[in-house]
């Protein structure tokens, strides 16, 4: 699919920063693509941008509207449809991130066939998937793996791009959540497979390349989270990832949206290591990725000195600070470019 920008992003009502997460994520890395936010009362989320109407929007120049809003089990609330619907009706496209598809409200299809407008459900691939084989594949890989859901996967995983690019690494973005698939302009929201085909999925994601090319692969979910483990099991098993990064929130205490208790990031190393092991025998953790959002800077570098101390692995944060010491890791692993 080709989704035209420049963009007004929709954030509807939302709660809290995270449940824009889709939105924000756009505006981090494709600011340019962006002409402004659409927010609905109450919305807790900024992204920074000015505030349009839909139809001021169009008039500036806007071609589609993207539904940058999250929620549990990616529902369209009812109170969102007059909004698309005027997008609609102001000329512009919508693409969507969640579940629930966008011509399933007839209102919403309605406007879409009156002004001949589009409706892109980038969570739903038109793509046809294999079972996954688990048979060894050329080129290497990297997968960050999460303590929790939304704890800074992808963005370790498009920070890691750029800096081993900039060392000279052949080494590409694998988006596998919708927000990815905003940014990269491929891939696939792994979460809306049907769950025999995930690993299938993943092996499509992350194909046989030249032996010093590096896939760095979107991670999703927590094998400890009990609502998402099956997605993050498949994609481990489909990524075969050589390496992998374990990305953490350090102030929570709770997986985000349910009461289980957040796993340590030695639980996460070794859970990964004994699973990955059935598709690739030498998965290794080459460095943990650390959101110190919460914290100011003083307390931020001793975490992450002191998380290097305790597991003799780099540690950082990687919008914070970078990537360089997980990219040496990797060099001094699996060689240099």
């Amino acid at each position: 699919m080709e989704i035209a920008h420049p963009y007004l992003l929709f954030l509807g009502d939302v709660p809290d920063a995270l449940a824009a997460k889709t939105g924000l994520g756009i505006v981090d890395w494709r600011r340019d693509w962006c002409i402004g936010q659409h927010r609905l009362d109450g919305c807790k989320a900024d992204a920074k941008l000015p505030e349009m109407s839909p139809q001021d929007a169009a008039k500036a120049g806007a071609r589609t509207m993207v539904i940058g809003a999250v929620n549990a089990g990616g529902v369209l609330p009812d109170h969102w449809v007059a909004s698309i619907v005027a997008a609609l009706d102001a000329g512009m496209d919508v693409a969507s991130g969640l579940h629930m598809r966008l011509g399933a409200v007839p209102a919403i299809r309605e406007a879409a066939e009156r002004n001949g407008r589009k409706l892109f459900d980038v969570r739903h691939s038109d793509m046809r998937f294999d079972t996954g084989k688990g048979t060894k594949r050329s080129g290497k890989r990297l997968l960050t793996v999460g303590t929790d859901c939304s704890v800074g996967k992808k963005y370790c995983a498009l920070t890691l791009e750029q800096a081993m690019r900039d060392k000279g690494f052949d080494a590409d973005f694998r988006a596998t959540g919708q927000t990815g698939v905003f940014i990269s302009g491929r891939g696939v929201a792994l979460d809306a497979v049907i769950a025999d085909f995930i690993s299938g999925a993943a092996e499509w994601i992350s194909p046989a390349a030249d032996e010093n090319h590096w896939d760095l692969v979107e991670g999703q979910g927590s094998l400890f989270h009990p609502s998402f483990a099956g997605v993050t099991l498949g994609l481990l098993h489909g990524s075969q990832p050589d390496a992998f990064v374990v990305c953490h929130e350090p102030t929570r205490t709770n997986m985000r949206g349910v009461k289980t208790p957040l796993p340590t990031i030695q639980q996460v190393i070794d859970m990964t290591v004994a699973l990955g092991k059935l598709t690739n025998p030498d998965i290794r953790c080459v460095g943990i990725s650390i959101n110190t959002v919460a914290l100011d800077e003083a307390e931020a570098r001793k975490l992450l000195a002191d998380t290097e101390a305790e597991y003799g692995l780099p540690a950082t944060d990687p919008v914070r600070f970078g990537c360089e010491g997980i990219v040496e890791r990797i060099a001094a692993e699996f060689g240099k470019p």
